[in-house]
């Protein structure tokens, strides 16, 4: 079982505590220790520390971006010029519908999700980001479905256990 002294990792409190919160990120403080069978300074002093850890960086909200008006996701390779991937990845970072940027290893440099309204909707970020100086050239998909979103549940529910 993992510790949480010294290494950085999370111990099963820390695992369930995150469970908790993942599927109810308003509770309190006060709610989850109540769960979770432990004393309020426990639970508050376990979030304080993944939060200075970095491990816990916040409670946004879910969005359905298809709900708001972007249904259709893509992504792009990208080769960049070399020693240019702060600089790349800063300007693409100032196009609102990149959503992720990833530094890769493999054909490309960069793994860029990015969503759209529509098929021209897309095709005007794409020249976008065609634009970005230090790009050299891209290879874009369009995701058809999502079959298994972006998730950490199972790997908590392991640590948990």
């Amino acid at each position: 079982m993992a510790t949480t002294a010294g290494d950085g990792a999370l111990d099963e409190l820390d695992a369930r505590l995150l469970l908790l919160l993942s599927d109810e990120p308003r509770l309190g403080v006060l709610e989850c220790s109540r769960r979770l069978g432990v004393a309020r300074g426990t639970v508050q002093a376990r979030m304080d520390r993944m939060v200075r850890k970095g491990v816990l960086r916040g409670f946004p909200p879910e969005l359905d971006l298809a709900a708001v008006g972007y249904g259709l996701t893509a992504f792009a390779v990208l080769e960049i010029a070399q020693g240019q991937r702060g600089v790349v990845a800063e300007q693409l970072s100032s196009i609102d519908e990149v959503c992720e940027v990833h530094a890769t290893t493999g054909q490309g440099d960069l793994f860029v999700r990015m969503v759209a309204r529509s098929n021209d909707d897309l095709q005007r970020v794409v020249d976008r980001v065609v634009a970005v100086d230090g790009v050299r050239r891209t290879s874009t998909s369009i995701a058809l479905s999502t079959p298994v979103p972006p998730r950490v549940r199972p790997l908590l529910e392991r640590m948990a256990d």
